[in-house]
């Protein structure tokens, strides 16, 4: 059994490796995208019949390197300028747009298949997380957009954190039909994020100054991998967020380098290394998240999760205009372009975490609300293929409108 699995590996590893090499036309359709339909195809071919992903596999292998990734090489000139905006929307946003979904999906199921009110709001936050790998590149070759690219890739670094502690709380109340607890969720979700986020700013400091006791290029490498995996298994055995600290991490390593402009070579020689692993566990994990979903795929409530699919959307623009308007400079900034809101809200997409917490749910519920998760991953399913291959779309629109 381990010969094939590594041979599955290996062959999928080469699937990702092909198509990214001729993503001729990725404006139009974004690898991510190509990548999970290839996965529901390969789900039908008997030789990947028995490969499943699980939610401790995604966790523990995949999200700590594509996590500190992005963290790492996130510019720091535009996460200043942007902190304000990108810290409102993954926390305070991201908790009001999973209030106004789960409202949203518990109203709309009942015209269908009813679901519980905790239910709703626990499948809302599988679908509030975004993850804009798929649709940044678009973004950012798009004439005036990169800012808006910024503030979607920062806001996707820090709301996989919140998202994860608004699940657990959510899930708990799920599985023990309790009553919500402001005072429980606030001060557990500060506990949990600030506990992450102190031990990956303490390891990203620590980790820039061990990284000047060797000059071996190798060992610079070797230590990020540490800081990436170790950080978020730390974080994680203390019972706070490792998601959180591993971006922390990133972000305060980036924050060290960028104080003296002699660590370019370093960063460099991490580049070389982490731009080559991070796109082969997202091709990985794409063709995964396909062939693994692809069960899910063959339900009645179609209709149901596209309604869902569209009340996301319409509740990631309303809350997002409602911070929009109600901070004076974002208003000044961004309330007079209706463009901008529109696009900001359209990139988020949603992905990988979306389905970690997903693959999470159907561990606990064991089969007895298969309802729930496969409303979750048609949803998913849904945000990958339309929103992805509509950026480009609208960025072409948008900017003929603005011309």
């Amino acid at each position: 059994m381990d010969g094939l699995l590594a041979h599955q590996i290996l062959l999928l590893l080469l699937i990702g490796y092909i198509i990214y090499t001729i993503d001729i036309k990725k404006n139009y359709f974004p690898v991510p995208v190509v990548l999970v339909l290839i996965g529901i195809g390969l789900s039908f071919v008997p030789f990947f019949t028995n490969l499943h992903i699980t939610k401790d596999i995604i966790f523990t292998v995949f999200l700590p390197a594509i996590l500190f990734t992005s963290a790492y090489q996130f510019p720091l000139k535009q996460l200043k300028q942007n902190a304000g905006i990108i810290a409102v929307l993954s926390t305070l946003g991201l908790m009001a747009t999973a209030v106004l979904l789960g409202l949203g999906i518990y109203w709309i199921s009942a015209w269908s298949t009813s679901v519980s009110m905790t239910a709703a709001f626990l499948l809302a936050a599988i679908l509030v997380p975004t993850d804009p790998v798929s649709i940044t590149s678009i973004l950012k070759q798009s004439k005036g957009e990169e800012k808006i690219a910024d503030i979607v890739e920062g806001e996707s670094m820090v709301n996989d954190g919140t998202s994860v502690v608004i699940f657990t709380i959510f899930l708990a109340m799920f599985q023990t039909d309790s009553g919500f607890s402001a005072g429980k969720f606030i001060s557990e979700f500060l506990l949990v994020s600030i506990g992450g986020i102190a031990i990956g700013c303490f390891l990203g400091w620590l980790m820039s100054k061990i990284i000047h006791y060797t000059k071996n290029r190798h060992y610079h490498v070797m230590l990020t991998v540490i800081i990436a995996y170790g950080g978020f298994y730390m974080a994680e055995a203390l019972g706070v967020s490792g998601v959180l600290a591993t971006v922390a991490a990133g972000i305060m390593l980036a924050f060290e380098f960028g104080k003296n402009i002699k660590e370019n070579h370093i960063q460099q020689s991490l580049d070389g290394f982490w731009d080559i692993l991070n796109p082969t566990l997202l091709g990985l994990l794409f063709l995964l998240i396909g062939i693994q979903g692809a069960e899910y795929l063959a339900f009645s409530e179609w209709g149901l999760a596209l309604g869902i699919f569209v009340l996301s959307i319409l509740a990631r623009f309303l809350v997002l205009g409602g911070f929009v308007y109600g901070v004076p400079a974002w208003r000044k900034e961004f309330a007079n372009d209706f463009s901008t809101t529109s696009l900001i809200t359209w990139s988020g997409i949603k992905g990988a975490m979306s389905v970690a917490l997903l693959l999470w749910l159907e561990n606990e519920v064991g089969g007895k609300d298969d309802l729930l998760v496969s409303l979750a991953f048609a949803v998913i399913l849904l945000s990958l293929v339309i929103q992805s291959v509509g950026v480009y779309p609208l960025t072409k629109f948008i900017n003929k409108q603005d011309k």
